[in-house]
């Protein structure tokens, strides 16, 4: 366990913060507060009651990092750009996409980034977040029929895009700094997000 514990004798300089307050502020739950705790992203120490209070300091640090997000997913739209630009002729679904539906999926593109941080870190309620992945799937797909897009080229398309979800996603590990064991846990979330992403664009076509 790498906690980083702060003994009472020390001169506190700094704010701390109840559980409640920090994982209120962070948008996570406790055990999530807890963990980060216990890895040392978060200094932490007991009061005689024996209860934890959190450095503020570190949860504003903490959200720092989270802003550096929208950073990852820009660069993960400019490398999906970089590569389609580098192929010896725009895939067919890509060709059926005019400027003006391109812009309207980019966001949705964006907030799948978004919510790979959101895996990574346990920032909000899952169950809220799979949901949402599975209706940027069907978005994605629904437009994709109305274009006439078949939907083995659909496939193709979230394919396409899941590397550039695999490297937004390595991007994030080493930027959270998660040890092996949670970025093995982490891999394999955002395989599982990148699977419903699949399933939600199959499941589009059976409307």
């Amino acid at each position: 366990m790498n906690q980083k514990r702060i003994h009472l004798n020390e001169d506190f300089t700094e704010k701390w913060v109840t559980l409640s307050q920090a994982s209120s502020y962070l948008g996570v739950n406790g055990s999530t507060v807890r963990r980060w705790a216990d890895i040392g992203k978060l200094r932490v120490f007991r009061t005689p009651g024996g209860h934890r209070r959190f450095s503020w300091g570190d949860i504003l640090a903490l959200v720092d990092n989270n802003e550096n997000v929208d950073q990852i997913a820009n660069e993960a739209v400019s490398r999906i750009r970089n590569e389609l630009a580098q192929i010896s002729g725009e895939p067919i679904w890509y060709r059926h996409l005019s400027n003006e539906k391109r812009s309207k999926l980019r966001p949705l593109g964006h907030r799948l980034a978004e919510i790979v941080n959101d895996y990574i870190t346990g920032r909000g309620d899952r169950k809220s977040l799979d949901q949402e992945v599975d209706e940027i799937g069907m978005m994605y797909g629904l437009e994709l029929r109305k274009l006439e897009v078949t939907l083995l080229q659909a496939i193709q398309a979230v394919v396409f895009f899941r590397r550039s979800l695999d490297e937004t996603a390595r991007h994030l590990v080493v930027r959270n700094k998660l040890q092996e064991s949670e970025a093995e846990l982490a891999r394999k979330e955002i395989a599982e997000l990148a699977d419903r992403v699949l399933l939600s664009v199959a499941s589009s076509y059976d409307r």
